[in-house]
């Protein structure tokens, strides 16, 4: 089946597998099944829509609208929305309920949504046992951390986005179990590594990419198990360390030039048509052990049976069009930051800890059976957070539907302009940006804390001139877009998948040919 995207006008294609998943999901009242639409949007304008939900790098200065007390919130003062502190948002003396409203047929229910979630209270950032983290937003456990997002377990680290267990890490961004690392990028267990892309279990090294296992190595690519080498080529120690010096990486000017010799020297070697490892059945990029998953890009291990996924965590299975879902998450449709063991939740943001059967709900924490419902706690059987019976439930949701269904709202996701961030300030404008030309945004005024300033004196590298902002974008565009195209292996010439597009100056292998010339 084909359909047109009702925002870029794109045509996309809908199988039969996806008709049974869209079955599958659908809700089921007093024995009737209420089909969700076929998708209105394609994959890449539904996850440019999820992405207008979530602000994760920018901070600002508010009153908790609670205490009055000076707090650092994801919600800009004048965003219109009700904001606690996170401590007083997890206090027992109020309730979600309280903000509750009737269903209104004679309106829309994205209306009516927008009003609940302009007067509910919203925890000033998501975090979760953090201690000495201010500036940080969408993390467990951080400690000693600034300006750091989307990342767990990270320790006396800055400027890091979905950096995972890791510490005294600076600007970098995807990047697992690393230690002392400086603008890394989806790298894994690296140590005092510098200036690397797609790299693991390297330590010492400067200026690598695709390199696995190394030590002491400079501007080196496709290596393997190697020690003391500069552009693939082995040196002894003495001479490796005599090399290294004259190219005076603690200067600015030092470091620029072998960025650009990085640039134009990755140029000549081959690169793999995609990331992932031990998959079946998988299409996509940075998929680790999964199978049957198709249009995803960065899954963890054991995903299965998923598609138009971006960020799925460990064991995510049996869900279609979410992004950043979490661990052992089950029959997730159309959902923004879902975490883990959610299960058969349809049309959510951040619904969490454990929720179930969710429909069209923001900010749900441990809830289930519920509709149209924002910042609750525990809860059951509500409509835009009233109390209903279950009976009453059941009798209701099923007219609302029919409802959403005349007015055209059933089977989309939640719309930008009811968003309570603006555009430019969410995931959106990193991955879609309005501004076409691409050109960076001009100079910017910025500060260094004492703790990056030891950082950089640590490692004996020069302090950088750009604003974080910038460097993030910088390091965003040494990650190959999240879709794929078919263009043909360049050695044996047979046709591949890859997120390469055709009209790229690299050179790609398919995985065997890859392995052929790395091994």
């Amino acid at each position: 089946m084909t359909k047109t995207c009702k925002q870029c006008a794109k045509n996309f294609e809908l199988t039969e597998d996806d008709s049974s998943f869209y079955e599958k999901v659908s809700p089921v009242f007093q024995g009737k099944k209420y089909l969700i639409s076929t998708p209105s949007f394609c994959s890449d304008c539904s996850l440019q829509r999820k992405f207008v939900w979530r602000n994760d790098r920018h901070f600002y200065e508010r009153k908790c609208n609670r205490s009055g007390q000076d707090i650092i919130s994801m919600f800009s003062a004048d965003a219109k929305v009700n904001v606690y502190h996170k401590d007083w948002w997890w206090k027992d003396d109020w309730d979600a309920k309280d903000y509750g409203q009737d269903f209104d047929f004679s309106r829309s229910f994205f209306s009516q949504f927008s009003e609940l979630i302009q007067k509910v209270p919203h925890a000033h950032t998501i975090t979760v046992d953090s201690v000495n983290s201010l500036y940080t937003n969408y993390n467990v456990g951080n400690k000693n951390c600034y300006l750091c997002a989307a990342g767990n377990h990270l320790e006396d680290s800055y400027y890091c986005y979905n950096a995972q267990e890791s510490k005294n890490c600076c600007d970098c961004l995807f990047v697992f179990r690393c230690e002392l690392c400086y603008q890394c990028v989806h790298c894994e267990s690296c140590y005092n590594t510098n200036f690397a892309l797609n790299s693991k279990n390297c330590a010492d090294c400067f200026f690598i990419e695709d390199c696995n296992d190394l030590q002491d190595c400079v501007l080196c690519f496709n290596l393997k198990h190697k020690r003391y080498c500069i552009l693939n080529k082995q040196y002894t120690k003495e001479e490796y360390q005599k090399l290294l010096a004259n190219y005076e990486l603690n200067t600015l000017a030092g470091q620029e030039a072998m960025l650009q010799l990085w640039r134009a020297e990755s140029l000549k070697y081959p690169k793999k048509a995609n990331h992932n490892n031990q998959t079946e059945n998988c299409t996509g990029d940075y998929i680790l052990q999964s199978k049957n998953c198709h249009n995803c890009f960065i899954m963890a291990l054991g995903c299965e049976d998923c598609k138009n996924i971006f960020n799925g965590f460990p064991y995510l299975k049996d869900s279609y069009n979410c992004a950043y879902s979490g661990e052992n998450a089950t029959l997730l449709y159309e959902c923004m930051g879902s975490g883990s063991n959610v299960y058969n939740t349809v049309f959510g943001y951040l619904c969490l800890v454990g929720s179930s059967n969710l429909l069209y709900s923001t900010y749900m924490f441990s809830s289930k059976n519920c509709f149209g419902c924002s910042n609750m706690r525990n809860a059951e059987y509500c409509i835009l957070n009233k109390q209903y019976s279950k009976e009453e439930y059941e009798a209701l949701v099923p007219k609302i539907i029919e409802h959403m269904q005349a007015t055209g709202e059933w089977g989309d996701f939640f719309p930008p302009e009811i968003s309570p961030f603006h555009y430019e300030e969410t995931l959106a404008t990193e991955y879609f940006p309005l501004n076409e030309s691409g050109k960076e945004p001009g100079a910017k005024i910025f500060n260094m804390i004492k703790q990056e300033i030891e950082f950089y004196q640590k490692k004996g590298l020069p302090a950088p001139t750009k604003h974080p902002d910038i460097r993030h974008l910088e390091r965003l565009r040494l990650c190959n877009p999240a879709r794929f195209w078919q263009r043909d292996c360049a050695n044996c010439q047979i046709s591949i998948q890859t997120t390469y597009a055709p009209d790229r100056p690299e050179t790609v292998y398919c995985e065997n040919c890859y392995l052929n010339l790395v091994y």
